[in-house]
Protein backbone atom coordinates (compact mmCIF):
# COMPACT_ATOMS: atom_id res chain seq x y z
CA UNK A 1 0.00 0.00 0.00
CA UNK A 2 1.39 3.41 -0.99
CA UNK A 3 2.54 5.79 1.75
CA UNK A 4 0.03 8.44 0.64
CA UNK A 5 -2.78 5.91 0.93
CA UNK A 6 -1.68 4.97 4.45
CA UNK A 7 -1.66 8.65 5.47
CA UNK A 8 -5.16 9.13 4.07
CA UNK A 9 -6.40 6.05 5.91
CA UNK A 10 -4.86 7.18 9.20
CA UNK A 11 -6.45 10.63 8.82
CA UNK A 12 -9.88 9.21 8.08
CA UNK A 13 -9.76 6.62 10.86
CA UNK A 14 -8.56 9.28 13.32
CA UNK A 15 -11.60 11.33 12.35
CA UNK A 16 -13.95 8.37 12.79
CA UNK A 17 -12.35 7.58 16.15
CA UNK A 18 -13.03 11.16 17.24
CA UNK A 19 -16.71 10.75 16.40
CA UNK A 20 -16.86 7.54 18.46
CA UNK A 21 -15.09 9.28 21.34
CA UNK A 22 -17.78 11.97 21.36
CA UNK A 23 -20.43 9.27 21.52
CA UNK A 24 -18.70 7.69 24.53
CA UNK A 25 -18.20 11.07 26.21
CA UNK A 26 -21.87 12.07 26.17
CA UNK A 27 -23.39 8.62 26.67
CA UNK A 28 -23.62 9.11 30.44
CA UNK A 29 -25.80 12.20 29.94
CA UNK A 30 -28.64 10.12 28.53
CA UNK A 31 -30.78 9.31 31.55
CA UNK A 32 -34.17 9.24 29.83
CA UNK A 33 -35.55 8.76 26.33
CA UNK A 34 -36.17 12.53 26.26
CA UNK A 35 -32.43 13.01 26.72
CA UNK A 36 -31.68 10.39 24.06
CA UNK A 37 -33.98 11.91 21.43
CA UNK A 38 -33.85 15.65 22.26
CA UNK A 39 -30.73 16.16 24.37
CA UNK A 40 -32.75 17.51 27.28
CA UNK A 41 -33.28 20.77 25.34
CA UNK A 42 -29.74 21.88 26.19
CA UNK A 43 -28.21 22.79 22.82
CA UNK A 44 -26.32 26.07 22.52
CA UNK A 45 -26.94 28.47 19.60
CA UNK A 46 -23.89 27.50 17.54
CA UNK A 47 -24.38 23.76 17.97
CA UNK A 48 -28.06 24.22 17.14
CA UNK A 49 -27.26 26.15 13.96
CA UNK A 50 -24.42 24.06 12.63
CA UNK A 51 -25.85 20.68 13.61
CA UNK A 52 -29.16 21.59 11.94
CA UNK A 53 -27.46 22.53 8.69
CA UNK A 54 -24.89 19.74 8.76
CA UNK A 55 -27.70 17.22 9.27
CA UNK A 56 -29.45 18.86 6.31
CA UNK A 57 -26.48 19.04 3.95
CA UNK A 58 -25.92 15.32 3.47
CA UNK A 59 -23.50 13.64 1.09
CA UNK A 60 -25.25 15.42 -1.75
CA UNK A 61 -23.51 18.70 -0.78
CA UNK A 62 -20.01 17.38 -1.46
CA UNK A 63 -20.98 14.64 -3.92
CA UNK A 64 -24.40 15.25 -5.48
CA UNK A 65 -24.48 19.03 -5.99
CA UNK A 66 -21.01 19.39 -7.60
CA UNK A 67 -21.89 16.50 -9.93
CA UNK A 68 -25.15 18.16 -11.00
CA UNK A 69 -23.32 21.42 -11.73
CA UNK A 70 -20.48 19.75 -13.67
CA UNK A 71 -22.63 17.45 -15.79
CA UNK A 72 -25.56 19.80 -16.43
CA UNK A 73 -24.34 23.36 -16.01
CA UNK A 74 -25.52 26.04 -13.61
CA UNK A 75 -29.27 25.86 -14.17
CA UNK A 76 -30.52 23.00 -11.98
CA UNK A 77 -27.71 23.22 -9.42
CA UNK A 78 -28.03 26.99 -8.93
CA UNK A 79 -31.81 27.14 -8.66
CA UNK A 80 -31.73 24.23 -6.22
CA UNK A 81 -29.18 26.07 -4.08
CA UNK A 82 -31.14 29.32 -4.22
CA UNK A 83 -34.36 27.58 -3.22
CA UNK A 84 -32.64 25.87 -0.29
CA UNK A 85 -30.99 29.09 0.87
CA UNK A 86 -34.33 30.94 0.89
CA UNK A 87 -36.06 28.03 2.61
CA UNK A 88 -33.35 27.84 5.27
CA UNK A 89 -33.67 31.49 6.22
CA UNK A 90 -37.48 31.57 6.27
CA UNK A 91 -37.64 28.36 8.31
CA UNK A 92 -35.32 29.78 10.98
CA UNK A 93 -37.16 33.12 10.88
CA UNK A 94 -40.78 32.03 11.30
CA UNK A 95 -40.75 28.41 12.54
CA UNK A 96 -37.79 27.93 14.89
CA UNK A 97 -38.73 30.04 17.93
CA UNK A 98 -42.45 29.36 17.74
CA UNK A 99 -41.86 25.59 17.56
CA UNK A 100 -39.37 25.72 20.45
CA UNK A 101 -41.88 27.50 22.71
CA UNK A 102 -44.89 25.45 21.60
CA UNK A 103 -43.18 22.06 21.95
CA UNK A 104 -41.92 22.97 25.43
CA UNK A 105 -45.37 24.22 26.48
CA UNK A 106 -47.08 20.94 25.55
CA UNK A 107 -44.06 18.81 26.57
CA UNK A 108 -43.45 17.21 23.17
CA UNK A 109 -40.02 15.83 22.27
CA UNK A 110 -40.63 14.12 18.90
CA UNK A 111 -42.39 15.51 15.84
CA UNK A 112 -45.32 13.04 15.92
CA UNK A 113 -45.66 13.75 19.64
CA UNK A 114 -45.88 17.47 18.89
CA UNK A 115 -48.63 17.07 16.30
CA UNK A 116 -50.65 14.71 18.50
CA UNK A 117 -50.53 17.01 21.54
CA UNK A 118 -51.03 20.17 19.49
CA UNK A 119 -54.33 18.82 18.13
CA UNK A 120 -55.43 16.88 21.19
CA UNK A 121 -55.35 13.56 19.37
CA UNK A 122 -55.95 11.03 22.15
CA UNK A 123 -56.65 8.30 19.57
CA UNK A 124 -53.00 8.62 18.40
CA UNK A 125 -53.99 8.47 14.73
CA UNK A 126 -51.77 11.47 13.98
CA UNK A 127 -48.92 9.85 15.89
CA UNK A 128 -49.29 6.65 13.90
CA UNK A 129 -49.45 8.38 10.51
CA UNK A 130 -46.54 10.68 11.35
CA UNK A 131 -44.37 7.83 12.60
CA UNK A 132 -45.08 5.65 9.57
CA UNK A 133 -44.32 8.52 7.17
CA UNK A 134 -41.04 9.24 8.95
CA UNK A 135 -39.99 5.61 8.66
CA UNK A 136 -41.09 5.34 5.01
CA UNK A 137 -39.06 8.35 3.88
CA UNK A 138 -36.16 8.20 6.33
CA UNK A 139 -35.06 4.62 5.66
CA UNK A 140 -34.10 5.31 2.01
CA UNK A 141 -32.65 8.67 3.11
CA UNK A 142 -30.39 6.86 5.59
CA UNK A 143 -29.59 4.30 2.91
CA UNK A 144 -28.42 7.08 0.58
CA UNK A 145 -26.01 8.21 3.30
CA UNK A 146 -24.61 4.73 3.74
CA UNK A 147 -24.31 4.45 -0.05
CA UNK A 148 -22.32 7.69 -0.19
CA UNK A 149 -19.87 6.27 2.36
CA UNK A 150 -19.57 3.06 0.36
CA UNK A 151 -18.87 4.99 -2.84
CA UNK A 152 -16.24 7.04 -1.04
CA UNK A 153 -14.13 4.14 0.19
CA UNK A 154 -14.74 2.00 -2.88
CA UNK A 155 -13.56 4.75 -5.24
CA UNK A 156 -10.64 5.70 -3.02
CA UNK A 157 -9.14 2.38 -2.01
CA UNK A 158 -10.71 -0.07 -4.43
CA UNK A 159 -12.49 -1.70 -1.49
CA UNK A 160 -15.52 -3.85 -1.97
CA UNK A 161 -18.48 -1.43 -1.99
CA UNK A 162 -20.60 -3.49 0.41
CA UNK A 163 -17.76 -3.91 2.93
CA UNK A 164 -16.91 -0.20 2.83
CA UNK A 165 -20.54 0.77 3.30
CA UNK A 166 -21.05 -1.59 6.24
CA UNK A 167 -17.92 -0.36 8.06
CA UNK A 168 -19.09 3.25 7.73
CA UNK A 169 -22.57 2.32 8.91
CA UNK A 170 -21.19 0.55 11.98
CA UNK A 171 -19.35 3.70 13.10
CA UNK A 172 -22.48 5.83 12.70
CA UNK A 173 -24.61 3.26 14.52
CA UNK A 174 -22.08 3.04 17.34
CA UNK A 175 -22.01 6.70 18.35
CA UNK A 176 -25.75 7.08 17.77
CA UNK A 177 -26.64 4.20 20.06
CA UNK A 178 -24.17 5.42 22.67
CA UNK A 179 -24.81 9.15 22.75
CA UNK A 180 -28.18 9.68 21.10
CA UNK A 181 -29.28 13.18 20.06
CA UNK A 182 -26.60 15.01 22.03
CA UNK A 183 -23.86 12.93 20.41
CA UNK A 184 -25.40 13.41 16.97
CA UNK A 185 -25.69 17.18 17.46
CA UNK A 186 -22.16 17.55 18.87
CA UNK A 187 -20.61 15.44 16.13
CA UNK A 188 -22.66 17.32 13.54
CA UNK A 189 -21.17 20.59 14.83
CA UNK A 190 -17.65 19.18 14.45
CA UNK A 191 -18.53 17.69 11.09
CA UNK A 192 -19.83 21.01 9.76
CA UNK A 193 -16.39 22.49 10.45
CA UNK A 194 -14.67 19.59 8.70
CA UNK A 195 -17.04 19.96 5.73
CA UNK A 196 -16.23 23.68 5.49
CA UNK A 197 -12.49 23.03 5.54
CA UNK A 198 -12.86 20.34 2.87
CA UNK A 199 -14.84 22.65 0.56
CA UNK A 200 -12.35 25.51 0.95
CA UNK A 201 -9.32 23.28 0.37
CA UNK A 202 -10.83 21.76 -2.78
CA UNK A 203 -11.80 25.18 -4.09
CA UNK A 204 -8.33 26.59 -3.42
CA UNK A 205 -6.63 23.65 -5.09
CA UNK A 206 -8.84 23.67 -8.18
CA UNK A 207 -8.40 27.41 -8.58
CA UNK A 208 -4.63 26.95 -8.55
CA UNK A 209 -4.53 23.98 -10.93
CA UNK A 210 -6.79 25.60 -13.52
CA UNK A 211 -4.86 28.88 -13.50
CA UNK A 212 -7.63 30.92 -11.94
CA UNK A 213 -11.39 31.17 -12.21
CA UNK A 214 -11.12 33.35 -15.31
CA UNK A 215 -9.71 30.36 -17.20
CA UNK A 216 -12.39 28.10 -15.74
CA UNK A 217 -15.22 30.26 -17.03
CA UNK A 218 -13.52 30.71 -20.39
CA UNK A 219 -13.41 26.92 -20.74
CA UNK A 220 -17.14 26.50 -20.19
CA UNK A 221 -18.23 29.52 -22.22
CA UNK A 222 -17.93 27.39 -25.32
CA UNK A 223 -20.53 24.97 -23.92
CA UNK A 224 -23.89 26.25 -25.08
CA UNK A 225 -26.10 26.96 -22.08
CA UNK A 226 -23.63 25.77 -19.39
CA UNK A 227 -23.51 29.15 -17.63
CA UNK A 228 -27.09 30.09 -18.50
CA UNK A 229 -29.48 29.81 -15.56
CA UNK A 230 -32.35 29.25 -18.00
CA UNK A 231 -30.79 26.64 -20.29
CA UNK A 232 -28.22 24.20 -18.92
CA UNK A 233 -25.91 21.89 -20.86
CA UNK A 234 -25.70 18.09 -20.89
CA UNK A 235 -21.96 17.35 -20.85
CA UNK A 236 -22.48 13.71 -21.90
CA UNK A 237 -24.58 14.46 -25.02
CA UNK A 238 -23.12 17.91 -25.68
CA UNK A 239 -26.60 19.39 -26.05
CA UNK A 240 -28.07 22.52 -24.49
CA UNK A 241 -31.41 22.29 -22.74
CA UNK A 242 -34.16 24.69 -21.82
CA UNK A 243 -34.79 25.69 -18.23
CA UNK A 244 -37.90 27.85 -18.36
CA UNK A 245 -40.14 29.44 -15.76
CA UNK A 246 -41.87 26.23 -14.70
CA UNK A 247 -38.65 24.26 -14.07
CA UNK A 248 -37.23 27.24 -12.15
CA UNK A 249 -40.29 27.41 -9.89
CA UNK A 250 -40.22 23.63 -9.53
CA UNK A 251 -36.55 23.62 -8.51
CA UNK A 252 -36.95 26.57 -6.14
CA UNK A 253 -39.59 24.43 -4.42
CA UNK A 254 -36.73 22.55 -2.75
CA UNK A 255 -36.93 25.35 -0.18
CA UNK A 256 -40.43 24.27 0.85
CA UNK A 257 -39.00 21.04 2.18
CA UNK A 258 -37.41 22.74 5.16
CA UNK A 259 -40.75 23.27 6.89
CA UNK A 260 -41.19 19.51 7.17
CA UNK A 261 -37.71 18.11 7.87
CA UNK A 262 -37.91 16.18 11.19
CA UNK A 263 -34.15 16.20 11.81
CA UNK A 264 -34.00 19.99 11.38
CA UNK A 265 -37.20 20.76 13.31
CA UNK A 266 -35.90 18.70 16.24
CA UNK A 267 -32.95 21.11 16.52
CA UNK A 268 -35.38 23.98 16.90
CA UNK A 269 -37.12 22.07 19.70
CA UNK A 270 -33.83 21.28 21.44
CA UNK A 271 -32.15 24.69 21.85
CA UNK A 272 -31.61 25.68 25.46
CA UNK A 273 -32.63 29.34 25.12
CA UNK A 274 -35.13 30.42 22.47
CA UNK A 275 -33.77 33.98 22.59
CA UNK A 276 -30.52 32.72 21.07
CA UNK A 277 -32.23 31.45 17.94
CA UNK A 278 -31.51 34.75 16.21
CA UNK A 279 -27.80 34.00 16.48
CA UNK A 280 -28.43 30.46 15.24
CA UNK A 281 -30.41 31.79 12.27
CA UNK A 282 -27.59 34.08 11.16
CA UNK A 283 -24.89 31.44 11.52
CA UNK A 284 -26.97 28.80 9.72
CA UNK A 285 -28.01 31.06 6.83
CA UNK A 286 -24.49 32.30 6.15
CA UNK A 287 -23.03 28.79 6.26
CA UNK A 288 -25.66 27.37 3.92
CA UNK A 289 -25.16 30.09 1.30
CA UNK A 290 -21.36 29.81 1.37
CA UNK A 291 -21.21 26.01 1.38
CA UNK A 292 -23.67 25.53 -1.47
CA UNK A 293 -22.08 28.33 -3.48
CA UNK A 294 -18.65 26.70 -3.17
CA UNK A 295 -20.08 23.26 -4.01
CA UNK A 296 -21.65 24.57 -7.23
CA UNK A 297 -18.42 26.39 -8.15
CA UNK A 298 -16.43 23.18 -7.61
CA UNK A 299 -18.76 21.51 -10.11
CA UNK A 300 -18.08 24.24 -12.67
CA UNK A 301 -14.32 23.95 -12.09
CA UNK A 302 -14.67 20.17 -12.40
CA UNK A 303 -15.26 20.47 -16.14
CA UNK A 304 -11.86 22.12 -16.62
CA UNK A 305 -10.22 19.43 -14.50
CA UNK A 306 -11.91 16.80 -16.64
CA UNK A 307 -10.57 18.46 -19.79
CA UNK A 308 -7.06 18.43 -18.28
CA UNK A 309 -7.34 14.71 -17.54
CA UNK A 310 -7.15 15.25 -13.79
CA UNK A 311 -10.69 13.94 -13.48
CA UNK A 312 -11.99 11.01 -15.57
CA UNK A 313 -14.58 11.50 -18.32
CA UNK A 314 -17.69 10.70 -16.31
CA UNK A 315 -20.48 9.01 -18.25
CA UNK A 316 -23.36 9.97 -15.98
CA UNK A 317 -24.37 12.22 -13.10
CA UNK A 318 -24.26 9.25 -10.73
CA UNK A 319 -20.69 8.42 -11.74
CA UNK A 320 -19.68 12.09 -11.35
CA UNK A 321 -20.66 12.03 -7.67
CA UNK A 322 -17.09 10.91 -6.92
CA UNK A 323 -15.72 14.24 -8.22
CA UNK A 324 -14.32 15.43 -4.88
CA UNK A 325 -13.03 11.94 -4.08
CA UNK A 326 -11.08 11.97 -7.35
CA UNK A 327 -9.75 15.46 -6.62
CA UNK A 328 -8.59 14.34 -3.18
CA UNK A 329 -6.82 11.31 -4.69
CA UNK A 330 -5.03 13.57 -7.14
CA UNK A 331 -3.90 15.96 -4.40
CA UNK A 332 -2.67 13.05 -2.28
CA UNK A 333 -0.26 11.88 -4.99
CA UNK A 334 2.09 14.83 -4.38
CA UNK A 335 3.55 13.83 -1.00
CA UNK A 336 2.98 13.52 2.76
CA UNK A 337 1.36 16.89 3.47
CA UNK A 338 -0.86 16.75 0.37
CA UNK A 339 -1.88 13.21 1.40
CA UNK A 340 -2.90 14.51 4.81
CA UNK A 341 -4.81 17.29 3.05
CA UNK A 342 -6.51 14.69 0.90
CA UNK A 343 -7.47 12.82 4.07
CA UNK A 344 -9.08 15.99 5.44
CA UNK A 345 -11.07 16.43 2.22
CA UNK A 346 -12.27 12.86 2.31
CA UNK A 347 -13.12 13.20 6.00
CA UNK A 348 -15.25 16.17 4.95
CA UNK A 349 -17.21 13.96 2.57
CA UNK A 350 -17.58 11.38 5.30
CA UNK A 351 -18.70 14.16 7.67
CA UNK A 352 -21.38 15.39 5.30
CA UNK A 353 -22.79 11.89 5.07
CA UNK A 354 -22.48 10.89 8.72
CA UNK A 355 -23.95 14.16 9.99
CA UNK A 356 -27.17 13.49 8.12
CA UNK A 357 -27.39 9.74 8.61
CA UNK A 358 -27.04 9.97 12.40
CA UNK A 359 -29.85 12.53 12.73
CA UNK A 360 -32.10 10.56 10.42
CA UNK A 361 -31.43 7.35 12.32
CA UNK A 362 -32.49 8.95 15.58
CA UNK A 363 -35.63 10.49 14.11
CA UNK A 364 -36.64 7.19 12.50
CA UNK A 365 -35.80 5.21 15.65
CA UNK A 366 -37.85 7.57 17.81
CA UNK A 367 -40.82 6.89 15.54
CA UNK A 368 -40.56 3.19 16.33
CA UNK A 369 -39.70 3.16 20.02
CA UNK A 370 -41.47 6.29 21.26
CA UNK A 371 -44.25 7.13 18.82
CA UNK A 372 -45.36 3.63 17.83
CA UNK A 373 -44.47 1.33 20.74
CA UNK A 374 -45.04 3.74 23.62
CA UNK A 375 -47.56 6.32 22.41
CA UNK A 376 -49.64 4.43 19.82
CA UNK A 377 -49.65 0.89 21.19
CA UNK A 378 -49.46 2.01 24.84
CA UNK A 379 -46.74 -0.47 25.81
CA UNK A 380 -45.35 0.74 29.13
CA UNK A 381 -41.64 0.24 29.71
CA UNK A 382 -39.24 1.18 32.47
CA UNK A 383 -36.72 3.96 31.78
CA UNK A 384 -33.96 1.40 31.35
CA UNK A 385 -35.99 -0.70 28.91
CA UNK A 386 -37.08 2.41 27.01
CA UNK A 387 -33.45 3.36 26.50
CA UNK A 388 -32.65 -0.16 25.35
CA UNK A 389 -35.55 -0.10 22.89
CA UNK A 390 -34.39 3.27 21.58
CA UNK A 391 -30.94 1.87 20.85
CA UNK A 392 -32.28 -1.35 19.34
CA UNK A 393 -34.51 0.75 17.05
CA UNK A 394 -31.44 2.57 15.73
CA UNK A 395 -29.83 -0.77 14.88
CA UNK A 396 -32.98 -2.16 13.19
CA UNK A 397 -33.40 0.93 10.98
CA UNK A 398 -29.70 0.75 10.08
CA UNK A 399 -29.84 -2.89 9.03
CA UNK A 400 -32.81 -2.22 6.74
CA UNK A 401 -31.01 0.81 5.26
CA UNK A 402 -27.88 -1.28 4.61
CA UNK A 403 -29.90 -3.74 2.51
CA UNK A 404 -31.52 -0.90 0.55
CA UNK A 405 -28.09 0.67 -0.08
CA UNK A 406 -26.68 -2.56 -1.52
CA UNK A 407 -26.85 -1.16 -5.09
CA UNK A 408 -23.67 0.90 -5.71
CA UNK A 409 -25.12 2.52 -8.85
CA UNK A 410 -27.92 4.41 -7.09
CA UNK A 411 -27.77 8.22 -7.30
CA UNK A 412 -27.33 9.94 -3.93
CA UNK A 413 -28.82 13.16 -5.29
CA UNK A 414 -31.96 11.52 -6.67
CA UNK A 415 -32.69 9.47 -3.56
CA UNK A 416 -32.28 12.53 -1.34
CA UNK A 417 -34.50 14.51 -3.73
CA UNK A 418 -37.38 12.03 -3.34
CA UNK A 419 -37.10 11.71 0.45
CA UNK A 420 -36.84 15.49 0.80
CA UNK A 421 -40.04 15.91 -1.20
CA UNK A 422 -41.79 13.34 0.98
CA UNK A 423 -41.03 15.11 4.24
CA UNK A 424 -41.74 18.52 2.80
CA UNK A 425 -45.21 17.52 1.57
CA UNK A 426 -46.21 15.41 4.58
CA UNK A 427 -45.04 17.67 7.41
CA UNK A 428 -44.42 21.11 5.88
CA UNK A 429 -48.03 22.32 5.48
CA UNK A 430 -48.99 20.54 8.71
CA UNK A 431 -46.26 22.36 10.65
CA UNK A 432 -47.14 25.78 9.25
CA UNK A 433 -50.84 25.29 10.00
CA UNK A 434 -50.10 23.91 13.48
CA UNK A 435 -48.03 26.97 14.36
CA UNK A 436 -49.97 29.74 12.63
CA UNK A 437 -53.62 28.71 12.14
CA UNK A 438 -55.81 28.33 15.21
CA UNK A 439 -58.70 26.85 13.22
CA UNK A 440 -56.68 23.86 11.93
CA UNK A 441 -58.21 20.58 13.11
CA UNK A 442 -57.08 17.03 13.71
CA UNK A 443 -59.05 15.85 10.68
CA UNK A 444 -57.45 18.50 8.49
CA UNK A 445 -53.94 17.57 9.57
CA UNK A 446 -54.59 13.86 8.98
CA UNK A 447 -55.98 14.57 5.50
CA UNK A 448 -53.03 16.83 4.69
CA UNK A 449 -50.40 14.32 5.81
CA UNK A 450 -51.99 11.42 3.95
CA UNK A 451 -52.70 13.51 0.87
CA UNK A 452 -49.17 14.90 0.78
CA UNK A 453 -47.56 11.48 1.20
CA UNK A 454 -49.70 9.76 -1.43
CA UNK A 455 -49.29 12.68 -3.86
CA UNK A 456 -45.49 12.33 -3.76
CA UNK A 457 -45.67 8.75 -5.01
CA UNK A 458 -48.46 9.36 -7.53
CA UNK A 459 -46.83 12.44 -9.01
CA UNK A 460 -43.33 10.95 -9.11
CA UNK A 461 -44.21 7.58 -10.64
CA UNK A 462 -47.39 8.30 -12.61
CA UNK A 463 -48.21 11.92 -13.42
CA UNK A 464 -44.64 13.16 -14.03
CA UNK A 465 -44.22 10.49 -16.71
CA UNK A 466 -46.80 12.34 -18.82
CA UNK A 467 -44.10 14.97 -19.42
CA UNK A 468 -44.61 18.62 -20.30
CA UNK A 469 -46.00 20.77 -17.50
CA UNK A 470 -46.36 17.65 -15.36
CA UNK A 471 -42.64 16.87 -15.35
CA UNK A 472 -41.93 19.05 -12.32
CA UNK A 473 -40.41 18.32 -8.93
CA UNK A 474 -43.05 16.34 -7.05
CA UNK A 475 -42.65 18.42 -3.88
CA UNK A 476 -44.38 21.47 -5.38
CA UNK A 477 -47.74 19.90 -6.36
CA UNK A 478 -47.78 17.59 -3.32
CA UNK A 479 -47.14 20.53 -0.98
CA UNK A 480 -50.02 22.48 -2.51
CA UNK A 481 -52.36 19.46 -2.37
CA UNK A 482 -51.50 18.89 1.29
CA UNK A 483 -52.15 22.55 2.16
CA UNK A 484 -55.49 22.61 0.33
CA UNK A 485 -56.62 19.42 2.07
CA UNK A 486 -55.73 20.74 5.53
CA UNK A 487 -57.66 23.96 4.95
CA UNK A 488 -60.68 22.34 3.28
CA UNK A 489 -61.11 19.49 5.78
CA UNK A 490 -60.47 21.78 8.78
CA UNK A 491 -63.23 24.12 7.65
CA UNK A 492 -65.61 21.20 7.10
CA UNK A 493 -64.98 19.62 10.50
CA UNK A 494 -65.75 20.72 14.02
CA UNK A 495 -63.63 23.58 15.35
CA UNK A 496 -60.88 22.72 17.87
CA UNK A 497 -61.78 22.57 21.54
CA UNK A 498 -61.40 25.58 23.82
CA UNK A 499 -58.48 23.89 25.58
CA UNK A 500 -56.56 23.64 22.30
CA UNK A 501 -57.33 27.19 21.16
CA UNK A 502 -56.48 28.59 24.61
CA UNK A 503 -53.06 26.95 24.41
CA UNK A 504 -52.61 28.45 20.95
CA UNK A 505 -53.47 31.92 22.27
CA UNK A 506 -51.09 31.45 25.19
CA UNK A 507 -48.33 30.71 22.72
CA UNK A 508 -49.03 33.96 20.89
CA UNK A 509 -48.81 35.82 24.18
CA UNK A 510 -45.53 34.07 25.01
CA UNK A 511 -44.10 35.08 21.63
CA UNK A 512 -44.84 38.73 22.36
CA UNK A 513 -43.70 38.77 25.97
CA UNK A 514 -40.39 36.93 25.61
Amino acid sequence: MATSTIIILVTIFAYMAMMLAIGFAVSEKNKTTSDFYLGGRKLGPFVTAMSAEASDMSGWLLMGLPAVAMMGGLAEASWTAIGLAIGTYINWLIVARRLRLYSAKINAFTLPDFFAKRFGDKSNVITLISAVMIIVFFVPYVASGFAACGKLFSALFGMDYMLAMVISAVVIIAYCTLGGFLAASTTDFVQSIVMTIALLVVLGFTEGVTGGFANVFNNVKSLDGFLDLFKGHNVVTGEAGSYGTLPVISTLAWGLGYFGMPHILLRFMAIEDDKKLKTSRRVASIWVVLSMGIAVLIGVVGYSLMQKGILPAYESGSAAETIIVDIAKYISSFGFIPAFTGGIILSGILASTMSTADSQLLAAASSISQDLIHDTFKIKLSTKKSMLLARVSVVIISVIAIFIAANPNSSVFRVVSFAWAGFGAVFGPAMLCALFWKRATKGGIIAGMLGGGVSIFVWKFVIAKLGGVFAIYELLPAFIISFVLIIAVSLMTKAPSKEITDTFEELKADMKSK
